[in-house]
């Protein structure tokens, strides 16, 4: 079992720790940092804010899951309550939860960051050997025909009859057992996640791994990080263990999108252009169900099959569709089935339908906030973004009606069910842009604490280093300087082991004071 220190294990009400890195987070960015670091020799202590959840926890029942193993038990949502915004909160982080989909930075994103935010050194060859060792240890493969199930062979077959684009996905896992369970956590240790990978192979080199610790506080000294202020709950009763400090030559927050810019601004560590946690960006998703006459129990065998590029290139429309099962009561969740008889009628043809989810490359328009010391995140879909979202809901209808399907239910409030293909611009067109007009969900927050090489656009300089304190870095989604329209994961990997390296690579100017 992998060694972690948790709160229970935690006898004395101070802590005081020592280390030539603390890491804070256990997700893509933080355990893919502590690996490396650690592997090189550093002393690295890695805090976790989460409980450690051993996988053989995990019950495959979604409503449970999201009490364990996620931020705020499942209900983070935005100020405006329109976006439910899904992260894990776990050692392990959102790798635990997610769908194991990835995907490499898109070309076209890099080439926007190198022109317009001077990311030069992140070009496709310079990162290239990163994505290669990353897809190596996490067994990253190309989903085979048995992974692509009935639900996602339903998106393949409109999409190749219309003549678009169409993909099987690429994922995260060894031997998938086709459960179809991942937002629950792989019980199996099948999916590649942090918990079973990195993490573990971090502790092997020496790596002390702490649950349960919330930091408070990103230390300084002249200029330089120093360390943090951490507090050790216990996740049971909620009630406090113990203070906890770490002094360190090197700081590195790998939170994410919305946690790492909150303890910088309760750290007082504001940047020259005051833009910590604003240009919040979340793809926001949907999903959209379609009803056929056979069978197709979307619910069965791999979460996530194939998915539709055509058009995601902003140019040609910036969205991508991707064929993801979900269960009847997430289904039903997605379309407003009603309730009554009109409920039954809907939930007894469950077996019917097939669905799939929108991604939409959209704007860094939102923020995160504290107010009244407490989380704000407030994000309103841009009218620039509104049209993308359209025009996803049209290809995905216009691709189920040539696959076959008698009907197609959108994912808005004021319940909409398109009935034929002559249909879909007119049912479409008609949708506006106002609040809680269209049901979303988004697990990949994005772009809170910017990277690039002016200090007065961007938070952190090109290898993720804060540009006014020496030796604290960010590892994680916040640095991307736009969304990147696809599943981030993979290139959180891979950024964090490229920032890893720049730091090795430069030992001397971090790891001096303590050796």
């Amino acid at each position: 079992m992998l060694k972690v220190i948790q709160a229970k294990d935690i006898k004395s009400s101070e802590l005081n720790l020592k280390a030539d890195v603390v890491i804070v987070g256990s997700g893509a960015g933080g355990a893919v940092m502590a690996y490396e670091l650690a592997a090189a020799g550093k002393q690295v202590v890695l805090l976790e804010a989460g409980p450690y959840v051993p996988s053989s926890q995990f019950n495959e029942k979604f409503p449970d899951m999201l009490e364990t193993l996620y931020q705020d038990h499942g209900g983070q949502v935005t100020k405006q309550g329109d976006l439910l915004v899904l992260q894990g909160r776990c050692l392990g982080g959102s790798t635990v939860v997610n769908g194991c989909v990835t995907f490499r930075v898109p070309d076209f994103i890099l080439e926007k960051w190198g022109a317009e935010y001077g990311l030069t050194n992140l070009t496709p060859e310079t990162l290239s050997p990163y994505f290669e060792k990353i897809e190596r240890n996490l067994s990253i493969h190309t989903n085979q025909p048995h992974e692509i199930n009935q639900n996602s062979r339903k998106l393949e077959q409109g999409a190749k009859a219309l003549g678009w684009s169409v993909k099987p996905l690429q994922r995260n896992t060894k031997d998938c057992a086709l459960t179809g369970h991942c937002l629950s956590g792989c019980k199996t240790d099948r999916k590649q996640s942090m918990l079973v990978t990195y993490l573990p192979w971090a502790s092997h080199y020496g790596a002390q791994i702490y649950s349960d610790c919330l930091v408070t506080e990103i230390l300084t000294d002249s200029g330089r990080a120093s360390g943090i202020k951490a507090q050790v709950t216990d996740p049971q009763s909620g009630e406090k263990v113990a203070d906890m400090t770490v002094k360190a030559d090197l700081v590195v927050v790998s939170a994410g999108a919305i946690q790492t810019p909150l303890l910088f601004l309760r750290s007082q560590l504001g940047s020259q252009n005051d833009s910590i946690g604003k240009n919040f960006a979340c793809h926001p998703s949907t999903m959209i169900v379609a009803e056929f006459e056979k069978d197709i129990y979307t619910w069965r065998g791999a979460m996530l099959g194939v998915y539709m590029d055509e058009f995601e290139h902003p140019d040609k429309g910036g969205f991508v569709l991707e064929g993801g099962g979900a269960g009847p009561m997430e289904i039903g969740m997605s379309t407003e089935p009603g309730t009554g008889k009109s409920y039954l009628e809907f939930m007894s043809n469950a077996k019917n339908y097939a669905s799939c989810i929108s991604l939409i490359h959209d704007h860094n328009v939102g923020q995160v906030s504290l107010k009244d010391g407490q989380k704000q995140i407030d994000y309103e879909l841009s009218d620039d973004d509104f049209p993308a979202m359209k025009l996803a809901f049209k290809a995905a209808a216009k691709i189920y009606f040539k696959a076959g399907a008698k009907r197609v239910f959108l994912p808005t409030v004021d319940k909409r069910i398109v009935e034929s293909e002559d249909e879909i611009d007119n049912k479409i067109d008609g949708i506006e842009n106002t609040p809680f007009a269209i049901r979303m969900v988004s697990y990949h927050p994005q772009g809170t604490m910017r990277m690039g090489t002016d200090p007065g656009r961007s938070v952190t300089n090109e290898y993720g280093e804060h540009h006014g304190v020496n030796g604290l870095f960010v590892a994680d989604a916040s640095l991307f300087p736009t969304s990147i329209i696809v599943n981030p994961q993979e290139s959180v990997y891979a950024i964090s082991n490229y920032i890893a390296d720049y730091i090795l690579a430069n030992e001397e100017k971090y790891f001096t004071r303590l050796n």
